[in-house]
C-alpha cells in the first residue's frame, strides 16, 4: 500500500518498533528521509516522544498507512533542499527538571534540620561573612539554571556547544553506520560531522590511541605501524590499578581534541561541534592492559569558566556504560574542583543519561555526609548547606535541588526539616555496596593553573 501513496519527509504515522526487551509496539513516528536501495524504498523514522538514538531506517511493511498524516503547509519560505516545511523537531525528553516540584526560589531556606533514626540534625545556612575561593558568580538565571537543569541561554562558544534547534534535516539523521575502535564496534546514536566521503562506508575505522579516522582496515593497519601512541597525549595525572586519567590541552593537542569531539558527537545529541578546542582541557579516562591505555570515556572543561562550570561535555563510551565509569568521571571532575578550591556544576543541558548519572552522584554524595553526622556531646550536630557544598565541591544550587528531588525537605514547627526515612537510608546503603569504583585522592597528581594569567593559553 505504501507504493500507492507517496510518503514524503514530514509525514507522520505509526511505525512498528521492534523492541528486544518488551513486546513490539506501534508508536507515532515522523518520516525524516526516503531513499531507494535495490528497487526497495527505505524510510528514516524518528519515533515521537522517544530519544533520537532510536531513530532508524525501516521498510514499507512496518508503516501503518491507515493513519498517515501529511505535513501541514506552512507560510514560511521553503528550505533550500525543497523539504516540506522548516519546522524544528519536537523537543526531546532528555532535558528534564532536577526539581521534583516547580520551585522558582533556589535560595536555601532560612533554617533546615535533618532527622536520621530519631536524631535531629540541624542544617543552618552559613553566614555571609564566610568566604572561599570561587569563580565569579552567575546571575539569578544561572542559579535557577543549576536547580532545574534547563538553561536560560546556552553557551555559544567552544568545542561542543549546546544546541536545541534541529532545523537542518541532515543533522537530525545518523550518518555513520558503524565505528571500529580497538576491539569494540560502536553503533553511533546521532549525527557527527565526519567528512562526507566517509559516511557511505559500512565501517569507519579509528585508531584507538590517537583517534585518527581511516576509511579501511588496511589503512588502519598501515597507520598502526607508524603511530607511536599507546595512550592519549598529554599528562597522566591519575593512576590506580588499571584506571588512568590523562589531561589534554585543547591548544597543544588540537588534532586529538578535534577527533575526540567528532567521536563524542556520535553519542551526544544536545551538543553541536565546533573546531575551536583551544579554550578547553580534556580529561580522558583509560583502562590499561598489555596493549596500551584504552579510552573508556572523557569530560572536557573550560580553562576559564565565569559560570562555575567544571564540566562542559561528559561521555562514557557505550561498551563501558552501566559499569560505574560514568559516576567515576563525575567524581573525578569534583576531585579536581576540590584541589582548585572551587565549587562546580556541569554545563546544561545535560543529556538524559548524563542527568541520571549526576542525580545519582549528587544524591549518594550528599546522603553519605548526612548519614555520617554524629551527635556532639549529646547535642545535635550542625551543618550548613554551604558546608556541604564546600566538603563536596558541589555547587550550592545543586545541593538544594538534590534535597528537593529526594523529597527530603519538610516544614515542621516553623523549621525546615530534612527527614531521612528508612527507605532512603536502606536504598543508599544498597547503592553504596554496589559502587566499587571510587576515586582515591592520594593517587591524583594535579596542580591547577591560573589560566587568567596565561594570555591566550
Amino acid at each position: 500500500m505504501a507504493d500507492n501513496v507517496e510518503i514524503v519527509e514530514g509525514c507522520r504515522l505509526p511505525v512498528l518498533r521492534k523492541n528486544q526487551e518488551h513486546e513490539d509496539e506501534w508508536p507515532l513516528a515522523e518520516i525524516l528521509s526516503v531513499k531507494e536501495v535495490s528497487g526497495r524504498k527505505l524510510y528514516y523514522v524518528h519515533y515521537i516522544d522517544f530519544n533520537k538514538r532510536l531513530d532508524e531506517w525501516v521498510t514499507a511493511d512496518r508503516l501503518d498507512m491507515k493513519k498517515l498524516q501529511f505535513p501541514k503547509k506552512e507560510a514560511k519560505t521553503p528550505t533550500k533542499n525543497g523539504l516540506p516545511g522548516s519546522r524544528p523537531s519536537s523537543p526531546e525528553r532528555e532535558v528534564v527538571s532536577i526539581n521534583s516540584r516547580n520551585t522558582t526560589d533556589s535560595s536555601p531556606p532560612p533554617q533546615m534540620q535533618a532527622t536520621l533514626n530519631g536524631t535531629a540534625r540541624r542544617l543552618i545556612p552559613s553566614q555571609p561573612g564566610r568566604k572561599r575561593k570561587a569563580n565569579c558568580g552567575g546571575t539569578d538565571e544561572d542559579s535557577q539554571d543549576s536547580s532545574d537543569g534547563i538553561p536560560s541561554a546556552p553557551r555559544m562558544t567552544g568545542s561542543l556547544v549546546s544546541d536545541r534547534s534541529h532545523d537542518d534535516i541532515v543533522t537530525r539523521m545518523k550518518n555513520i553506520e558503524c565505528i571500529e575502535l580497538g576491539r569494540h564496534r560502536l553503533k553511533p546514536w546521532y549525527f557527527s560531522p565526519y567528512p562526507q566521503e566517509l559516511t557511505t562506508l559500512p565501517i569507519l575505522y579509528l585508531c584507538e590511541f590517537c583517534l585518527k579516522y581511516l576509511k579501511s582496515l588496511k589503512c588502519l593497519q598501515r597507520h598502526l605501524t607508524k603511530c607511536n601512541l599507546r595512550h592519549p597525549p598529554g599528562n597522566e595525572i591519575y593512576r590506580k590499578g588499571t584506571i588512568s586519567f590523562f589531561e589534554i590541552d585543547g591548544r597543544k593537542n588540537k588534532t586529538y581534541s578535534q577527533n575526540l569531539c567528532l567521536l563524542a558527537k556520535c553519542f551526544l545529541d544536545h551538543k553541536t561541534l565546533y573546531y575551536d578546542t583551544d579554550p578547553f582541557l580534556f580529561y580522558v579516562m583509560t583502562e590499561y592492559d598489555s596493549k596500551g591505555f584504552h579510552i573508556v570515556g572523557y569530560f572536557s572543561k573550560e580553562k576559564e569558566s565565569t559560570e562555575d562550570y567544571n564540566v562542559a561535555c561528559i561521555l562514557t563510551l557505550p561498551p563501558y556504560q552501566r559499569r560505574g565509569y560514568g559516576k567515576l568521571l563525575i567524581e573525578f571532575s569534583y576531585e579536581l574542583s576540590k584541589v582548585e578550591g572551587k565549587t562546580g556544576t556541569p554545563e546544561k543541558p545535560l543529556s538524559d543519561l548524563g542527568l541520571l548519572s549526576y542525580r545519582s552522584y549528587w544524591s549518594q554524595t550528599i546522603l553519605e555526609i548526612l548519614m555520617d553526622l554524629k551527635p556532639d556531646n549529646g547535642e545535635r550536630p550542625q551543618i550548613t548547606i554551604n558546608e556541604i557544598s564546600e566538603i563536596t565541591s558541589v555547587k550550592k544550587e545543586d545541593v538544594i535541588s538534590t534535597l528537593q528531588y529526594l523529597n527530603l525537605i519538610n516544614y515542621y514547627k516553623g523549621q525546615y526539616i530534612l527527614t531521612l526515612s528508612e527507605d532512603i537510608v536502606e536504598g543508599h546503603e544498597r547503592a553504596m555496596q554496589k559502587r566499587h569504583l571510587r576515586i582515591d585522592p592520594k593517587c591524583l597528581h594535579f596542580t591547577p593553573k591560573d589560566w587568567s594569567k596565561r594570555g591566550k593559553w
